[in-house]
């Protein structure tokens, strides 16, 4: 599901890398054919050069070693064009390191790869043994890039539209027929850019690196990749651990509100277990309900002043507006109840400055392109917009029907998707995993993207897994906690018998109190 970014971090950019790898051992170029991947096409290679021009410096970046991984852009098409995919190599900070690398692949689909480096690295991911990174093909810094203007500039405009008006849908879908337009006359194969492809170029990395073994970790979609990598290119791959899971067998677009309904209710019982906090806010699931009804019927128009400073926002809070900033942890978790409860009380200052954040977009830097042709080819076939309001309205009974007939963090997408018109995956993309490979499986109690409960069928489909959950924190665990960081670290040194004891007798911090 769509990528979130973690509260209270901002992640630098990248320094350019001037360092090159020497020569390529044997096998640098492989044949992409498998037996349980795409068609034979031309092979792929790895060309060194150098990192890539970021606005701001990544230090770990600054002795990396860089360069691009070509790889047909659609392997069932021998003889088609070839793409390029931006990899980067963090050496270990150990003088000692391990022989088997660990390779990322991140959320989204369609985020900056490489601005997730500092969090990586921060969570201690190559302390003991190298780090390698690429970025998903369609990704910022591949050739090409799959970034839609059009829908950041509309994005920027949303904040004052009603979050499920009319006009809201008449604008994005023409965003995304410009985007489309653009993309297509270029010659972009939209339907190549898909997990099973995005799986195969990461095979084709391990060997056209001459890597015998690796470890693979992947948070949010890369979670799904990465199960599906599992799957179709077992060999080579020493361990899995998977991060707020999005299985590949249950990624439908009427799955978000499920994962809503659990994050938010495990948040508020959370709430209801302090003391403190169920004195001061005693009953969030009828204020919620209250407030989501109240700004459906009667939106908010306010001008919120920009954080900067300059010109206020003209934003439009409503319904759906404030169920998609908490399912977007903005505020964070703890802040929730006081924010519902300001908002209760006619003072909507944190919900609306959060919604206003979203007039300043970095333009042209998320992969839209790879977010639509995933999410049309493998989330939203086999389901319909009443499919949609039906599975909202089992999680949210009573909620206005124009709020739970949006995907949560996914508006108008089934028009999107008509827009888009990439072929249906959906049979080969929805398979379960089922492997013996040694597996960690890491939930976090307020994901409200990935209902934490998810994760319990795809533990049991990896037969030596171990899974833990981590009270109190929301979507991507690793870097927002130590616990699992040792947790993963521990993994990684003994795939079949991680120390988890970190986490018996965690609970979540204490929830902010505002005065009566």
């Amino acid at each position: 599901m769509p990528k979130h970014r973690i509260h209270g971090v901002t992640a630098a950019a990248a320094l350019v890398c001037l360092a090159g790898f020497g020569p390529v051992p044997g096998g640098a170029t492989v044949a992409a054919a498998r037996a349980a991947g795409p068609s034979p096409a031309a092979p792929s290679r790895f060309v060194p050069g150098a990192c890539p021009r970021t606005p701001e410096p990544v230090e770990a970046l600054s002795d990396a070693r860089c360069g691009f991984l070509e790889v047909p852009e659609n392997r069932s098409h021998p003889g088609g064009r070839t793409i390029k995919l931006a990899v980067a190599r963090i050496p270990a900070a150990s003088a000692k390191p391990a022989a088997d690398p660990l390779v990322f692949m991140a959320g989204g689909p369609g985020a900056d790869t490489f601005d997730d480096i500092p969090f990586l690295v921060d969570s201690g991911l190559n302390k003991d043994r190298e780090l390698i990174v690429m970025a998903q093909r369609g990704n910022l810094y591949d050739r090409p890039n799959l970034a839609c203007p059009e829908i950041d500039r509309f994005n920027a405009q949303a904040v004052g539209l009603g979050y499920d008006a009319p006009r809201a849908q008449q604008l994005m879908l023409k965003a995304v027929k410009e985007c489309r337009d653009r993309l297509t006359a270029d010659g972009t194969d939209l339907s190549a850019y898909n997990t099973t492809e995005n799986a195969a170029d990461f095979a084709d990395l391990r060997t056209a690196l001459a890597i015998p073994r690796w470890n693979v970790y992947g948070y949010s979609y890369g979670s799904n990749l990465a199960l599906t990598y599992l799957r179709l290119h077992p060999e080579g791959i020493r361990a899995v651990a998977i991060d707020s899971v999005t299985p590949p067998h249950d990624a439908v677009l009427p799955w978000g509100w499920s994962s809503a309904a659990e994050g938010i209710r495990t948040i508020f019982a959370a709430c209801a277990a302090q003391p403190a906090c169920e004195d001061r806010y005693p009953d969030l699931a009828r204020t919620l309900t209250e407030q989501v009804r109240t700004l459906e019927a009667h939106p908010l128009t306010l001008n919120v002043p920009q954080a900067k400073g300059g010109k206020p926002v003209k934003t439009v809070l409503d319904g759906g507006a404030l169920l998609n900033l908490i399912v977007a942890l903005t505020p964070r978790p703890k802040d929730i109840p006081a924010a519902l409860e300001e908002l209760g009380h006619g003072n909507p200052e944190r919900f609306a400055q959060a919604r206003a954040a979203g007039s300043v977009q970095n333009v042209g830097v998320f992969a839209h392109g790879l977010t639509n042709s995933v999410a049309c080819s493998e989330w939203a076939p086999g389901s319909s917009e009443p499919d949609v309001l039906k599975a909202g309205q089992k999680a949210f009974p009573g909620w206005p029907d124009t709020v739970l007939a949006q995907v949560p963090q996914l508006p108008f997408q089934y028009p999107v998707c008509g827009v888009w018109k990439v072929a249906d995956r959906a049979s080969v993309q929805r398979v379960a995993t089922v492997s013996s490979v040694p597996a960690l499986v890491i939930s976090g109690t307020f994901d409200v993207k990935t209902g934490a409960s998810w994760a319990k069928g795809v533990a049991h489909d990896l037969s030596r897994s171990t899974a833990v959950q981590i009270p109190g924190i929301g979507h991507w665990v690793v870097p927002q906690s130590p616990c699992a960081q040792r947790v993963l670290a521990s993994f990684l040194a003994r795939p079949t018998a991680p120390d988890t004891g970190c986490v018996d007798g965690l609970a979540p911090e204490p929830f902010t109190i505002i005065p009566k």
